[in-house]
């Protein structure tokens, strides 16, 4: 049985941080001297990585690297933030990328932060890699082992053959073989549960401390401390329904929004994270 294990970002991408902020920025020979602490004062977020690298042609310089389970709307001005507080702690400039790993719509995402009072304009670009769109044989070629964990939301990898090859590659490395609970996550989004649980061999109960399934509890956690409980919940399963089963899976909301127990809406949203399909959902109801 899968073992808890650190799964944090900082963890995946200091498997083979060269590789890793190479790819990210596209830039050759880039070297990773060293992962920075990311704590500005009041900010200190788990998803952000922060890199001194240095480079023949651009010197040495900040990688900040945000990595976001769903796009969302405050990103750029987070990104705008997050570039200036590196920029004054370190006294270095700061190369943003944008790291979104689950699709949440067919809007363009934008790579850049502007705003214009009076004239006065702020303008903070950034780069933007969306998960989705990148080539399956990116992470078993370069190597990249730390996207080997969200092979099945890659592009072509959404196939259990190929999610196969990238647990065996995992479990071979000791290294790596702590990462399978998150690469199950993300294989119940492509793969039946059934299925994914005799690809892993371990009772689907061990996938609850998959650090993505628990994100997506406290975003429903988060959304209902903004929005008032009920309504956040309610939020996070109409994102999730959709993003995993799609318009058949906002059919079901008109039937959950009847729902006025929060320990039952608790119970469907972790449910909808792990359902084979819609008549599983429809049972829980």
């Amino acid at each position: 049985m899968a073992k808890p294990a650190d799964v944090s970002t900082k963890k995946l991408i200091s498997l083979a941080p060269d590789n890793w902020v190479r790819w990210v920025t596209q830039i050759p020979n880039l070297v990773a001297e060293e992962i920075l602490t990311s704590e500005f004062q009041w900010i200190s977020r788990e998803s952000d990585v922060l890199i001194r690298v240095t480079s023949p042609q651009h010197g040495e310089f900040l990688l900040l690297n945000e990595l976001q389970l769903r796009y969302q709307s405050k990103m750029p001005r987070r990104m705008r933030a997050y570039a200036a507080l590196a920029e004054e702690k370190y006294n270095l400039p700061t190369y943003p990328v944008l790291i979104n790993i689950l699709k949440t719509g067919n809007n363009e995402i934008p790579t850049s932060f502007t705003s214009n009072i009076a004239g006065l304009r702020a303008i903070q670009d950034y780069r933007v890699i969306n998960l989705w769109e990148v080539d399956v044989n990116i992470a078993f070629q370069q190597p990249l082992p730390s996207l080997l964990p969200f092979v099945p939301i890659l592009k072509g990898g959404e196939n259990e053959s190929t999610i196969r090859e990238a647990l065996q590659i995992l479990r071979a490395d000791e290294q790596l073989n702590q990462l399978e609970t998150v690469l199950a996550f993300f294989a119940t989004f492509v793969l039946e549960t059934a299925l994914v649980q005799e690809i892993m061999r371990w009772d689907m109960a061990v996938l609850h401390e998959s650090p993505w399934y628990q994100e997506i509890l406290r975003e429903g956690e988060a959304r209902g401390e903004a929005r008032g409980e009920l309504r956040g919940i309610l939020s996070s399963i109409e994102i999730n329904l959709e993003l995993k089963f799609g318009n058949t899976g906002l059919q079901l909301m008109p039937q959950i929004t009847e729902i006025n127990d929060i320990e039952r809406l608790k119970i469907i949203l972790r449910n909808v994270v792990t359902a084979n399909n819609i008549e599983e959902l429809q049972q829980v109801l």
